[in-house]
């Protein structure tokens, strides 16, 4: 008699039904074009639209012509400054937020809801809103501040080259606050509360509790929004274009890779369109990106299985 392990299994067939649309629809709509655009990196485009093959010297270009290096070391940086900042204060105060609404009482999900709002809103309303609250022809920051004795701080900080990307990004923060802070509060409910009450008979105040127990707990959490919030800043785009256009001023301060990408490979009204080198800072925003990833596979994973162990 056959026993159930000789019994050969039967293809998944099912699995493939249910997966098929989805792979379907993310092949044609990000594997090949992502493929294309590294094939077109490798490609100059003549006067009359022939390709022909150029290797990497669109890289070498890139990274070493005067002409195009100083605009991608511009948006680079700036790119980094947007991280930091969200790095920094949305992810900090996210992981506050998280914490109080663990602690809070019934009107938590109020508070959770209202918190995560303004996530679900287009960009575009959102950078529509903010322009219009920042105007300081009518918008309506200058007298909020008047209000609370601080008018004398107020400027026109989306005009001025040192504070617009900053303001851009503390209104970015303002906007996906919501997602670190579902994250963090989704990982402090995990924890047994036999190991808060342990630490408080112990003696343990709830400021040493967290540092101590809780948040050594949810360092793959941190792990997580660091990664997310790395590779949602360098993919940025739609919030700086609403708000600044594809030039990014004033005098490029709030230039990123990803308007840099849009300017370089579609032109704008200061520059013709170079489709060629426009898929070659594409390919430089997929190697810093894959860059930070294996970062964080290598050395945060490996520091926190390390840790548990």
């Amino acid at each position: 008699m056959q026993t159930p392990h000789a019994k050969s299994r039967s293809f998944p067939f099912h699995i493939v039904i249910f997966l098929a649309p989805a792979v379907i629809v993310y092949t044609v709509f990000m594997i090949i074009p992502l493929i294309d655009s590294l094939r077109l990196s490798l490609f100059t485009i003549t006067d009359d639209k022939r390709e022909i093959f150029a290797g990497l010297n669109n890289y070498v270009l890139l990274l070493t012509d005067p002409k195009w290096s100083a605009a991608f070391q511009n948006a680079f940086w700036n790119n980094v400054k947007f991280f930091i900042i969200h790095m920094v204060v949305q992810n900090s105060i996210g992981l506050l937020l998280a914490s109080l609404l663990v602690a809070g009482g019934r009107a938590r999900s109020v508070y959770r809801t209202l918190i995560f709002a303004p996530t679900v809103l287009s960009v575009v309303i959102i950078g529509f809103i903010w322009n219009l609250i920042l105007s300081p022809l009518w918008g309506v920051g200058e007298s909020v501040l008047k209000a609370v004795g601080l008018g004398a701080l107020f400027a026109p900080w989306l005009g001025l080259a040192w504070s617009a990307l900053p303001t851009l990004s503390l209104i970015s923060v303002w906007q996906f606050i919501g997602i670190p802070m579902l994250l963090f509060y989704v990982a402090l409910l995990g924890i047994p509360e036999e190991l808060i009450e342990a630490a408080r008979v112990d003696g343990a105040s709830g400021w040493t509790a967290f540092w101590r127990i809780k948040f050594p707990l949810i360092l793959p959490t941190v792990g997580i929004v660091a990664i997310l919030t790395f590779v949602g800043n360098f993919n940025a785009f739609d919030l700086i274009y609403t708000v600044k256009g594809a030039q990014a001023g004033p005098q490029f301060a709030t230039d990123i890779m990803g308007t840099f990408f849009y300017r370089t490979f579609f032109g704008s009204q200061l520059q013709l369109g170079n489709p060629a080198m426009g898929a070659t800072v594409a390919g430089m925003m997929l190697l810093i990106i894959l860059a930070g990833v294996i970062v964080y596979l290598f050395l945060w994973q490996r520091r926190v299985a390390t840790y548990d162990l």
